[in-house]
């Protein structure tokens, strides 16, 4: 595996659970309910949104317990497409995961973990710059989201111990920040703040247009890609595959219990968010309960909410609240991505010092790659916008992963299943179906965000054989031999 350390399984089956809810639990909770309900108009088809993606991101959940518990190996994703496709398959995931996916996330969440700090220290600011030669500039957000990478990316590399002490602190923290605002809104009153639930419409230049049929599915289609994304990253646990203590057991359930407890949580907040809020509002609006969720300040749907039930000083406590999530957010990311390149880098189809694993037993190198290519995105502020392009491309491998199943019962039936996805192929097959309509509508209402994604994928391919003709060189130069990773 390397020369200079091995893996340590250290993760139980609490610390699993903890990694699952833990990289699913960003700042999205509290945000992308203001883009839904500007875009379905109406409480009951809020909910529906977000029922219908804890019901998707669970029936995921349960169909990559299979893989996970079939190839319990460093990797998780990347291995799954490599055996049930093609080496190319694996490749093109890993390749938009550090390009876009992965790097991206932690760039984006770090910098709102940045902003949001600058609530509580108004120096830490976009406007305010630490750094200035020429046309490079550096502000005092970028630095500070900067520091946490190269923080968070530090305590990994020490071993997966330290990794998971921070994920465990971090995570219940969450969860119990998550408890207190559902305790505290359905404390708030007994009535609700909405007339209709489900008289559907879309904001369109401040204007309300009815929606009703298949253009109401439409909506709803593209309305799921922030609840779909505000959950994603449960499955990073399958990344660390080779550190989790009886992966075959621990891994299946701790994906079903991280993100079954995660779908409720985010269900219950959204019926807060209704309690106290009402539903459509006024983008001028003076106070929150004229601006709504579909308007409120910044997106900040929580922040409202808890804005009317304490005050002026509700939005120092969420700014506090999502400075804790963010952190705790990117440590989980941050900890298992650096696998997906390890296993890659094993494979010979990424930079040969990436196969090392340090003295903790873990991919120091792989940890410090990621952190740069994340730095970089930081500092060049394209990572929201890449994050937009590659929406599509991402669903496109969560499809191709869930269709993994179907696919190594085909082709390797003889492979032993400690675990076998419940409800099979009905659930899989809901969620490839439901995906596939989620694809098929953006690529129709939001060609922008799909036709770019695309492109970042399949560039990926000329690069694949590229590596893999200098892999074929390397190994053939005096010194070298055949077993030796690029």
């Amino acid at each position: 595996m390397s020369s200079t350390g091995t893996f340590h399984r250290s993760l139980n089956l609490f610390d699993s659970t903890a990694l699952v809810m833990g990289s699913m639990i960003g700042s999205g909770i509290f945000i992308v309910s203001a883009d839904i309900a500007r875009n379905t108009g109406s409480a009951g088809w809020l909910l529906l949104v977000w029922a219908i993606t804890g019901m998707m991101t669970v029936f995921a959940a349960l169909s990559y317990g299979e893989l996970a518990g079939i190839m319990p190996k460093a990797g998780g994703t990347y291995v799954y497409l490599r055996e049930a496709y093609s080496p190319l398959f694996g490749f093109l995931y890993g390749w938009t995961l550090f390009l876009v996916i992965q790097c991206g996330t932690i760039a984006a969440v770090a910098m709102a973990f940045a902003k949001y700090l600058g609530v509580l220290f108004p120096w830490i600011s976009e406007d305010n710059l630490f750094f200035q030669l020429g046309s490079v500039k550096i502000n005092f957000a970028q630095l500070i989201a900067i520091l946490s990478i190269v923080l968070l990316t530090w305590i990994n590399n020490r071993g997966v111990e330290q990794g998971k002490k921070i994920q465990n602190i971090f995570t219940f923290s969450k969860i119990l920040i998550l408890l207190l605002i559902i305790v505290i809104g359905f404390s708030f009153s007994s009535g609700w703040q909405t007339q209709s639930w489900w008289d559907s419409s879309k904001i369109v230049s401040d204007l309300h247009m009815p929606l009703e049929g298949f253009i109401l599915m439409v909506a709803l289609g593209i309305s799921m890609v922030g609840s779909l994304f505000s959950s994603d990253a449960w499955y990073n646990i399958t990344f660390a595959s080779s550190e989790v203590i009886n992966p075959k057991r621990n891994i299946p359930l701790s994906l079903f219990l991280g993100t079954l407890i995660v779908a409720v949580l985010y269900f219950l907040v959204n019926l807060v968010y209704i309690k106290i809020l009402p539903v459509g509002g006024h983008q001028l609006g003076l106070t929150v309960m004229d601006q709504g969720i579909q308007y409120a300040s910044e997106d900040r749907v929580a922040a409202a909410a808890m804005n009317q039930i304490l005050g002026r000083s509700a939005e120092i406590i969420m700014a506090l609240v999502v400075v804790i999530s963010t952190f705790g957010c990117n440590n989980g990311i941050i900890l298992s991505g650096a696998r997906v390149y390890y296993a890659m880098a094993c494979d010979g189809v990424f930079f040969n010092n990436v196969t090392k694993l340090n003295k903790y037993g873990v991919p120091g190198v792989s940890l410090w790659v990621q952190a740069i290519w994340s730095t970089v995105l930081c500092l060049s502020g394209t990572y929201s916008q890449l994050l937009d392009y590659v929406i599509f491309a991402a669903l496109i491998f969560n499809i191709l992963t869930i269709l993994s199943v179907f696919v190594l019962r085909f082709k390797r039936p003889d492979l032993e299943r400690p675990y076998k996805t419940l409800g099979y192929p009905v659930i899989p097959a809901i969620y490839i179906g439901l995906c596939v309509f989620i694809e098929i509508v953006l690529l129709i209402y939001k060609p922008a965000y799909t036709w770019p994604g695309l492109i970042i994928v399949m560039a990926g391919i000329p690069i694949y054989y590229l590596w893999k003709y200098q892999h074929r060189i390397y190994k053939w130069l005096p010194g070298k031999h055949s077993g030796e990773k690029l």
